[in-house]
């Protein structure tokens, strides 16, 4: 699948006035192109960063964010006030802007030249000046922002840059996002239900539902061929039961999961989407619940939700753009069990059998089995552990009037003993701060059971992607306690309707 990265970028426009004359304008736009060169060389930022011309007033500065505004490349526009730049000018500008904004508040230079330092340096070099006139501005005028303090050589200044793309890239995902939802979400289920039309207001994605039986048509309409090629990928991609191997006696059956792949991959491109969702209730004339399908779909970008939760289903497709070319993965996961053993208290995650691969660097295993539910044929999955590394789990909640995000970091663990008869994809966690205190200030929250894990992305994407949509944003850290916790969800129960007015 292509980069979503590929043709996007990030602007970078300078303030500043005409107040100090031609040649100290001059050393403004080599400095901050400097930043920007900076900024690029250090590789670890997913788009390009571009430099533009110095703003000096506020009709420039408006047309400069009209044109970012309108400009699909554009995740979003870092801002860096060099020298003094009164911050009247930026009131249209700002008012009129709509992608997400970066104040980054550096200087040119590292140390205080102390021998040398003069008025000159002084009214060229005042970026702590002009990042304050700036920012109260920001802030007078409520400006959804994420700043960035340091200097642009700094390894953790660039990383938080980053950081702040990487959430922008995922605002973009979400905001060009169809998800197609393959029949409704499961009977008498809470959590899954959401408002879609405040969804497309809030975050832009675009939630529409298909009968199954359209996506049978396209089930039935593939390709012989196309799927020959497909089984004999996962034949060398994975480790394939021998009985589903070409010659075994369950060969159909991961013929026929090849042959729900190619049609939900050709059913979603050619709509344009990039997230979907499955419900075993509502299966139509479908032989197999997708399960590998979902899995090997997942793990090329695409979002997924299970029993109809179009909500975990733009969360997944977000963490997979946010996280995009770093280690780790991201997935649908669902809390099942918890293990109270003094001193091993931790969670297991899984699903039916619609767990992302993303989530190991080992060879998953090919298995099918009998589900229990759904009254079709035994589904093929893949079977694996997820890998021990940091994560975030995360959840989308409808509130009625408005969407709650809960995060939980998390630490991905091995699981202590093999579970030989549980066949399906799996996740070992820790929850910071502790078991304990997570799982009441999950349930105090009332978070839902559908969750998107990324061990990819940390918990400060997560926060700078709140901020940008201007989402609620609940997180339990290593710093969570109960007391604390439970009143910053009442706060923001009570700030979060003032916030959106009569």
């Amino acid at each position: 699948m292509t980069s979503f990265y590929e043709g996007r970028e990030v602007w970078f426009y300078t303030g500043s006035q005409d107040l100090y004359g031609e040649e100290t304008l001059r050393q403004v736009a080599d400095q901050s192109q400097e930043v920007v060169r900076l900024l690029n060389e250090a590789g670890v930022i997913p788009a390009p960063v571009v430099w533009k011309p110095v703003l000096k007033d506020s009709d420039a500065i408006r047309r400069a964010m009209l044109e970012a505004s309108a400009d699909d490349r554009v995740l979003g526009v870092i801002s860096w006030m060099h020298t003094f730049s009164p911050a009247k000018m930026w009131i249209r500008g700002l008012e009129v802007l709509s992608k997400p904004l970066l104040h980054l508040a550096t200087q040119a230079n590292i140390e205080i030249p102390w021998d040398s330092i003069d008025m000159d340096f002084m009214n060229l070099n005042q970026a702590a000046h002009g990042d304050r006139e700036y920012a109260y501005i920001l802030t007078r005028l409520g400006v959804p922002r994420t700043t960035v303090v340091g200097h642009a050589s700094n390894a953790s200044t660039v990383s938080r840059v980053a950081d702040w793309v990487r959430a922008a890239a995922g605002f973009a995902a979400t905001s060009e996002l169809k998800v197609v939802r393959f029949g409704d979400n499961m009977r008498n289920v809470a959590v899954t239900e959401g408002d879609k039309t405040e969804a497309e207001r809030r975050l832009g994605v675009s939630v529409n539902t298909w009968a199954v039986n359209d996506l049978v048509a396209a089930v039935d309409a593939v390709d012989e061929a196309a799927i020959d090629d497909l089984v004999a990928l996962y034949e060398e991609r994975y480790d394939v039961a021998e009985e589903l191997r070409a010659g075994g006696e369950r060969h159909e059956s991961l013929r026929y999961a090849a042959r729900e792949e190619i049609a939900i991959r050709s059913f979603l491109d050619e709509r344009g989407a990039k997230a979907f969702t499955t419900n075993f209730e509502d299966l139509g004339a479908l032989r197999q619940l997708p399960g590998l399908a979902v899995q090997r779909l997942m793990a090329d970008g695409y979002g997924f939700g299970a029993e109809g939760d179009w909500k975990t289903a733009v969360l997944v497709r977000a963490a997979k753009v946010m996280g995009e070319g770093l280690e780790g993965g991201a997935s649908l996961m669902e809390d099942y069990c918890y293990n109270f053993v003094a001193g091993q208290e931790m969670i297991l995650g899984a699903h039916m059998l619609e767990i992302c691969p993303s989530l190991t660097e080992s060879t998953p295993r090919i298995e099918i089995h009998p589900l229990g539910i759904g009254d079709r044929e035994d589904p093929v999955r893949m079977v694996f552990n997820a890998d021990a590394r940091p994560g975030v789990v995360v959840a989308m909640s409808d509130m009625r009037d408005r969407f709650r995000l809960t995060a939980n970091v998390v630490e991905v663990v091995e699981p202590p003993h093999d579970m030989p008869k549980l066949p399906v994809a799996r996740a070992m966690w820790v929850p910071e701060p502790d078991f304990y205190t997570s799982v009441e200030a999950w349930l105090t929250a009332g978070a839902a059971h559908h969750t998107c894990m990324s061990t990819q992305v940390g918990i400060d994407v997560w926060e700078m992607f709140a901020r940008i949509a201007k989402m609620e944003l609940l997180v339990i850290d290593e710093s969570t306690t109960r007391r604390d916790f439970s009143s910053s969800t009442r706060w923001n129960q009570a700030y979060h309707r003032l916030a959106e007015g009569l």
